[in-house]
């Protein structure tokens, strides 16, 4: 598996903005050498969620969220989604 690391000094810009025509956020993460990443709402909020999670539990240091597809969801959430394990 490749690692791609990104350090604050590569980060030229972060953006967080609902796109004209969406209903959602997008962060647009652009970084030095002019690559775009760009990640919806809902896998930034479970990365947030984990980040928050760790950072106040008083013994947990470490959560793995991965992507599936979920048959069974609430009524407007997406098929695949990114989930605690």
């Amino acid at each position: 598996m490749n690692e791609l690391i990104i350090r604050n000094e590569d980060v030229r810009e972060v953006r967080l903005e609902v796109p004209e025509g969406h209903r959602h956020l997008r962060t647009t993460l652009v970084l030095s050498g002019g690559q775009r990443i760009v990640l919806q709402e809902a896998t930034v909020a479970n990365i947030v969620r984990a980040f928050v999670s760790i950072k106040t539990h008083p013994v947990l240091e470490r959560v793995v969220l991965r992507g599936r597809v979920v048959r069974d969801r609430k009524e407007g959430f997406a098929e695949w989604q990114v989930l605690e394990d």
